[in-house]
């Protein structure tokens, strides 16, 4: 499934961006909006910003945004390191 969101001409053109970029820039904010809101989880966000984990990551820190990374989530990772 797939959503598309319709934005009047009038908000576009307004848009300080270059019409080329404007697509991209949209689903990178939309993608922090809602991972900061926690609407969606880090990996999905990331996903939706088309960038890699680090990238991602990093660009929530220039933002100021906090990670969402609770003891559940660490003990997860610990066990998939260990393998189990």
């Amino acid at each position: 499934m797939s959503i598309v969101i319709d934005i009047p001409d009038s908000v576009a053109r307004a848009m300080r961006l270059p019409q080329q970029w404007r697509k991209r820039q949209i689903e990178i904010e939309l993608a922090l909006a809602l991972y900061a809101q926690g609407i969606l989880p880090f990996g999905k966000a990331r996903e939706l910003a088309d960038m890699d984990v680090a990238a991602f990551g990093k660009l929530l820190g220039e933002r100021a945004i906090p990670r969402h990374y609770t003891a559940e989530d660490l003990q997860d990772d610990l066990d998939y390191a260990r393998g189990q």
